[in-house]
């Protein structure tokens, strides 16, 4: 067998275990009402559950206004990775205001800026593990980005359960490993729950160890400010290490690292993933800047409490049981259906009516808990949610 027929061999394996996943392409800028195409089909407009722009700032004025006055000001590329020539004035800026956001959690904060959540998480844990012999404790449903992390880390890695604070106590008593890392998902990005932060802090300063917390989903979106986890939680600890997405709720992109001063040195020194890659545009910084100033501040509050409602309006619709909900506290609501096929079948039926919800299928989620993840923005409306159930009616009416 030729090479390329293995690959079509593999991709009709993928397409009959229906787990091939489908590219579409958005005709206009990021917001609930989108124009959107898939290959072979004119583009049309859809109601979009699909998005990760939880508080709506993906397309807002005052981000496009910072990040045209950024490009006249810093061009658009940065020319080098960030220990060479491309560290610009607005990266240390918002570094600064990045650590300031955890200061209140962390002692001594610094923050580290980098493209993104999965150049943070696959080069964090190599560099930390790199301290002292290691062992790196996971939470089984962490993201990939995690999961790769703990593989180039090249130390023993255990899994614990989801939630099961008994058996990570058990694993962290039985180890003899001189640095310890506990790492998890701070929201979990497929069903929405919250890990618990303090029992697992408590755990961390009983044994030893780091807690590394992936809020990628929480951060601008948990805590009065926006800050995250660590402000939800009141956590306060020189042991965190706080990693947050740019590209979610802040509508930008990038991520960042917030932790002791003295450890975001050594990740300069030695993450690979940051020293070996372009620095981000400097433009981006300054979107972000702005876009940190409208999470803190009357606007970024105003969201999370309309967020807050239309989460409570939606886990208060009638719909089909056939359909569970998972129960969650955050923007993300997911709907059960288990196999592959049916969450396809779904999310299809729901295309063809003009509403956009993802069908989220192995390996993202484990075997037979296939879903529809059904992600909630602060630019959605009452009537946007009602669409979606009115939707979700009619199709079980018709017998899906």
């Amino acid at each position: 067998m030729t090479g390329l027929a293995q690959v079509r061999q593999a991709l009709h394996g993928l397409q009959q275990a229906g787990l091939r996943r489908t590219l579409r392409t958005c005709h206009s800028a990021c917001a609930p009402q989108l124009t959107v195409s898939m290959a072979g089909q004119d583009a049309s407009p859809m109601l979009a559950f699909a998005s990760n722009d939880y508080l709506g700032l993906a397309g807002h004025p005052a981000l496009r206004a910072a990040l045209i006055e950024g490009v006249q000001e810093w061009g658009v590329g940065s020319g080098a990775s960030h220990l060479i020539s491309g560290h610009y004035a607005v990266h240390e800026a918002l570094e600064a205001r990045l650590a300031a956001s955890q200061a209140a959690h962390i002692p001594q904060a610094g923050a580290l800026y980098l493209g993104s959540g999965y150049l943070a998480n696959s080069g964090l844990l190599p560099a930390l593990a790199a301290l002292a012999p290691s062992e790196i404790f996971s939470a089984d449903l962490n993201h990939a980005s995690i999961i790769d992390g703990c593989r180039l880390a090249r130390c023993p890695a255990q899994v614990w359960p989801h939630q099961d604070l008994a058996q990570l106590a058990a694993q962290l008593q039985a180890s003899r490993a001189q640095q310890k890392i506990v790492v998890t998902d701070a929201v979990f990005s497929m069903d929405g729950v919250i890990a618990p932060l303090a029992a697992l802090l408590a755990l961390c300063e009983e044994y030893d160890a780091w807690l590394v917390l992936d809020d990628a989903h929480g951060f601008g979106v948990l805590g009065a400010q926006g800050h995250g986890a660590l402000e939800h939680a009141a956590l306060h600890s020189e042991r965190l290490i706080y990693l947050g997405t740019l590209g979610k709720a802040a509508g930008v992109g990038g991520a960042f690292i917030a932790a002791h001063a003295d450890l975001i040195e050594w990740l300069r020194q030695k993450m690979r993933s940051y020293i070996f890659t372009t620095a981000s545009a400097p433009a981006l910084a300054c979107a972000l800047l702005a876009a940190l100033d409208l999470i803190e501040g009357t606007e970024g509050r105003t969201a999370r409490a309309h967020l807050q409602d239309l989460r409570t309006s939606w886990q208060s619709m009638a719909l089909p049981d056939c359909w569970p909900r998972l129960t969650s506290p955050t923007a993300i609501q997911a709907l059960l259906l288990g196999e592959n096929q049916a969450a396809l079948d779904l999310s299809h039926a729901l295309w063809r009516r003009g509403v956009w919800v993802p069908a989220i299928r192995p390996p993202t989620v484990p075997a037979g808990t296939a879903r529809l993840r059904i992600t909630l923005s602060a630019a959605h409306s009452l009537a946007d949610l009602q669409r979606l159930q009115h939707a979700l009616q009619a199709i079980h009416r018709e017998g899906l």
